[in-house]
């Protein structure tokens, strides 16, 4: 199956298995990727574990899991047979590996998306795990402090617990493919970016302008008439269907972009 095919798949479910979507994930950057090698590895991390302290010395003691503070923006950490055989990546991965290891081990974590630093908490408390300090445990003054490091943000912006909140498993994945989406557009990756942002359209989005950078994203690999009629098939299905909520000045820009498309074939 086409690694997006299976993606979408996976995340149709009413609660997707984050495990599992994750190595979905990853299987847009290596087609041959094979899950069941990667469930094993999360099995074998999590026997013997009987509690959150022991998690946290299995994972960031004894296997040496860290954050990529070296190559912070190397696009293979956000996928999870890297960060699984390398044992380095960035905050989100790294709590997908928490988090997973966790719930064999019948520990119960959730991620939580603070803006600017990905952490895990037990729900229901207010013990925060960094992942990526290498398990180190933050009340949620630390976590201001790690919020106000990783932002910038002053005190004029108010930390509280509006920006603790649980992600879900969709946020999670979410928050992955848009990292990919910077980091490839940035190199100019346009066939990496192009199974991201067509992962990125089977999760909730932005409407017209994930369309036209994937439209784009296609002609910059020289196939304009692919661009143009994905936007010509979203605009015909978005006139029919008010749901999509399109005015019209937007589906001008979106009939224009399409046109400029077709222009590179003259």
């Amino acid at each position: 199956m086409d690694p997006v095919e299976r993606f979408s798949a996976l995340v149709d479910a009413p609660e997707p298995a984050l495990d599992e979507a994750a190595l979905a994930l990853a299987a847009g950057a290596d087609p041959n990727l094979e899950p069941a090698r990667w469930l094993r590895e999360l099995d074998r991390l999590a026997d013997g574990v009987a509690s959150l302290d022991g998690l946290v010395r299995r994972l960031f003691t004894e296997e040496g899991f860290v954050g990529n503070t070296a190559d912070y923006y190397d696009p293979r950490n956000s996928l999870l047979p890297h960060v699984l055989t390398h044992r380095t990546g960035i905050p989100i991965t790294l709590a997908v590996v928490c988090i997973e290891v966790g719930r064999r081990a019948g520990i119960a974590l959730e991620g939580v998306g603070m803006p600017g630093h990905f952490l895990v908490r037990p729900p229901g408390t207010e013990r925060y795990l960094d992942v990526f300090a290498g398990g180190r445990f933050l009340d949620v003054a630390g976590c201001e402090a790690r919020f106000r490091a990783a932002t910038g943000a002053g005190r004029e912006i108010a930390f509280g617990p509006h920006l603790l909140t649980r992600t879900t498993t969709r946020g999670i994945l979410t928050r992955m493919l848009e990292n990919l989406r910077s980091i490839y557009r940035e190199r100019r990756q346009y066939a990496d970016l192009e199974w991201v942002l067509r992962m990125r359209l089977t999760l909730r989005h932005d409407g017209p302008p994930l369309i036209i950078e994937l439209a784009r994203t296609q002609g910059d690999q020289g196939r304009w008439l692919d661009g143009a009629r994905l936007i010509d098939d979203y605009v015909a299905r978005a006139v029919d269907n008010p749901r999509f909520g399109l005015n019209e000045d937007q589906l001008d820009d979106l009939r224009t972009v399409s046109r400029s498309l077709r222009a590179h074939l003259n």
